[in-house]
């Protein structure tokens, strides 16, 4: 007889009959604890999470860094017997019949013993259980809750250190001595990250990360607010304590609503994942750890309950932005800010100029109200600056801010019913804009779900910190309605897709006329077992863009981008695994077309104490609108999203190395080879030749 068939049987028998929940519980709690505990986990798959979570990337951004928060959220492990509704679908996983069989089976027969007993929940198939696993545990928190806090710390097993050192070999431009001193980085090609934390799902977590970017010096100039590397995070919180239902000091996010006013970085958006993705999750307070140097608060932050179902949030925040400088002559010399820097790069005398220069201060406040599936709540958010912000004009930003002070209120609702969830949020810039969202998800029968969203945001409306679901990259300027669904015809075969509809009445960047445009997405899944995975994917984006006149003069045309991917994922035993995938893409703007493609074969297999990673890829590109961000496996808690452009050879190994159960060692090596270019890069960034080999190191060492 098969163990997961008995395991099964006990399970299921366990939920009507309480004497076999205790043998149960003798049986198989202590080895599933002892899986749960391992952490980080290192059946995270961040490669699921890219090809299905992650939203589309289609503009020049660094997705690694923007990324990175999301996955250091996702990768702490949440606690079963405490998860929320909103906690478990912020996972991105469940769908809403399953978040509501997974809550009926918890009040109906009490906390989990073991994960093992989410096979025997309705509605839950082995695919939706190994999927889940990654990011969930089961803690028999009466057994530790008794201790002090720094008991508790200190027996956490849920701790780690990460130290991680990474170099491209070539020497680039900005490193040269007979480089201009205005390009000439100030630090050497090394990187460097330390990242430390412990954390208990709703009990307290601690952690710091230091950073070094490539071309930054170490230093020592507290005048400065230089300290050693440049960049630091800390923050210490502590849940559930009494009427505090959270605390936190140091950095952290705040997400709320819908994103409208208080998204908190912690927001999908559009991508191969069309349901679960569309609603944020109202999570409150987050610990902040990622290396993403923007995009947070840091101050203090507190959620007290001022009753059963009623709690009120409240937070402050002072830090230093980065800001580009300019001297207005109008107003007596008085220093302006013209743009904020977000990149977080602090190499050139310029990029140091504009290091932390203007003090950035917040405060919020949010009346929120719980009962069983009804969650409302009301916002109130104040950004304040210490030198006035005066954007250089153009045509398209002239609703931009402008002064000092910004100041938001919004107020939201949400209500779920069996297999229906509302959300919704209106917000009010004060002596600006309105913005407004609403959509329903729905699991209309076991196999098909939907998803619809509509939107609203006006030319004028301002929020810095927001992270709604948008065309734009900002909630401005726009409306539109999506429509996205998922049909399971058998545990072998889905379909997803989605249509979005949407309009901006005011000129964008690069788009200098009121417009439409359409974006569509379909997806066909087909497993036919546990071990083999193949998909057809194709996503079209149609919206216009500028073309250069004379006399500086623009014309803007429709541009149509097209993409499409054919991807078989198989493993060949346990140890040994394949994917092979080809991605294709055309731009078409004013009768031209360009195309670009990448076929791409990864291999894996594990011997011993060793994991090995390896890629051989193909690219070829036509330009830049023809850029395929392609996701590389990379180190634990690392992302690597590179755009693969031009024409060349993309190679990387990676090498895993359990030391032993505490301490994994990586080492990871890139190599791009370029045959239509005689430099790489561009700037500061410039190599010489057309090679580039990437160099990458960590440690990992856990509690």
């Amino acid at each position: 007889m098969r163990s997961d068939y008995f395991i099964n049987d006990v399970v299921a028998g366990a939920k009507h009959y309480p004497i076999a929940k205790m043998v149960y519980c003798l049986l198989f709690t202590l080895p599933a604890s002892l899986f749960a505990q391992n952490y980080p986990r290192q059946d995270i798959n961040p490669e699921r999470l890219a090809e299905e979570i992650f939203p589309i990337q289609n503009l020049d951004l660094n997705y690694e860094e923007l990324y990175d928060n999301l996955l250091q959220i996702l990768a702490n492990p949440v606690d079963l017997n405490r998860a929320t509704a909103e906690d478990l679908r912020a996972l991105f996983v469940l769908r809403e019949e399953q978040v509501e069989s997974l809550l009926t089976y918890r009040s109906e027969n009490g906390p989990f013993l073991s994960l093992y007993e989410l096979q025997s929940i309705a509605n839950f198939d082995s695919l939706t259980v190994r999927r889940l696993l990654p990011f969930v545990r089961v803690k028999d928190a009466s057994t530790t809750f008794d201790k002090s806090l720094l008991q508790r710390i200190l027996n956490e097993k849920n701790g780690y250190f990460i130290t991680r050192y990474e170099r491209t070999i070539e020497e680039k431009k900005g490193y040269k001595k007979e480089t201009d001193s205005s390009l000439r980085y100030t630090g050497s090609p090394d990187k460097f990250l330390l990242r430390f934390r412990v954390s208990r799902s709703g009990d307290f977590s601690f952690g710091f990360t230091a950073e070094k970017d490539a071309g930054e010096a170490i230093a020592w100039n507290p005048s400065k607010q230089y300290y050693g590397m440049d960049y630091y995070s800390i923050h210490g919180q502590i849940l559930n304590k009494g009427h505090v239902r959270n605390l936190v000091v140091g950095d952290f996010l705040a997400q709320f609503g819908q994103g409208l006013v208080l998204g908190g970085g912690f927001g999908m958006g559009k991508g191969s994942e069309t349901i679960t993705t569309i609603r944020r999750s109202n999570l409150g307070f987050i610990p902040f750890t990622s290396i993403n140097e923007s995009g947070f608060f840091r101050g203090g932050a507190l959620s007290y309950s001022l009753g059963r179902n009623l709690t009120l949030h409240g937070f402050v925040s002072n830090l230093r932005r980065d800001g580009k400088l300019n001297q207005n002559s109008t107003q007596d010399d008085t220093s302006l800010i013209s743009s904020f820097a977000i990149t977080g790069y602090h190499r050139t005398p310029g990029e140091l100029a504009s290091r932390k220069q203007i003090n950035e201060t917040n405060y919020g406040m949010v009346l929120n109200y719980k009962n069983k599936s009804f969650d409302a709540g009301l916002i109130i958010h104040q950004t304040g600056f210490s030198l006035p912000i005066v954007h250089a004009p153009t045509l398209y930003n002239q609703f931009n801010f402008r002064g000092k002070q910004n100041s938001n209120f919004s107020a939201f609702l949400n209500y779920s019913k069996n297999n229906v969830t509302f959300f919704s949020e209106a917000a009010q810039t004060l002596h600006h804009g309105a913005a407004m969202t609403a959509g329903l998800l729905a699991s209309l029968t076991h196999r098909l779900d939907i998803s619809l969203q509509y939107r609203n945001f006006s030319r004028n409306f301002i929020s810095f910190y927001s992270n709604a679901v948008a065309e734009n990259t900002v909630p401005q300027n726009e409306s539109g309605i999506y429509w996205g669904w998922k049909y399971l015809f058998s545990k072998k075969y889905s379909f997803a897709g989605y249509l979005d509809l949407f309009r901006f009445p005011w000129l964008r960047y690069r788009g200098y006329a009121p417009s439409t445009g359409s974006e569509w997405l379909l997806r066909f899944n087909y497993q036919p077992s546990k071990t083999v995975l193949f998909f057809l994917q194709a996503r079209e984006e149609s919206k216009i863009r500028n073309l250069a006149w004379e006399n500086n003069l623009y014309h803007p045309e429709n541009g149509v981008k097209r993409n499409y991917w054919i991807n078989c994922d198989y493993q060949a035993g346990s140890r040994l695994s394949f994917k092979t995938r080809a991605q294709f893409s055309s731009y078409s703007l004013d009768g031209r077309s360009t195309r670009g493609m990448a076929l791409i074969q990864d291999i894996n297999f594990e011997v011993g104490r060793f994991s090995f990673s390896t890629r051989y890829a193909l690219f070829d590109t036509d330009d830049f609108d023809n850029r395929l961000y392609v996701y590389e496996r990379d180190a634990l808690l690392a992302l690597s999203f590179p755009a693969y452009y031009g024409v060349g050879i993309r190679n990387y190994l990676m090498v895993q190395f359990k030391l032993n159960m505490h301490i994994d060692l990586w080492v990871r090596w890139a190599h791009t080879r370029f045959t239509d270019r005689d430099s790489v890069g561009s700037a500061g960034e410039t190599i010489v030749g057309n090679i580039k080999n990437d160099l990458k190191l960590q440690a990992r060492v856990r509690f």
